[in-house]
């Protein structure tokens, strides 16, 4: 399964995938759009690790993940319809 961060800072929040570079062995991080990510994970590919930057927490959500957890950390746009 493959994971997706949202980091919730004081400004707002991005989202960021973490990738590695084939001929270098780099992992590299790069920023998606919201759009993107829910898409993801409405279809049952990603897990989305929630880190909340000034307190260092972090929450793990994934498709399984309760309605209300999934609507408090992420919003509806990641609910199925």
């Amino acid at each position: 399964m493959k994971r997706c961060t949202k980091v919730i800072q004081l400004t707002g929040y991005y989202f960021t995938k973490e990738y590695e570079k084939k001929k270098k062995n780099k992992v590299k991080v790069r920023e998606l759009k919201e759009d993107t990510v829910a898409k993801l994970f409405l279809e049952g590919e990603t897990e989305i690790l929630v880190y909340f930057f000034e307190t260092d927490r972090e929450v793990l959500i994934t498709p399984e993940s309760t309605p209300e957890d999934i609507k408090r950390y992420l919003g509806e746009k990641f609910l199925q319809e």
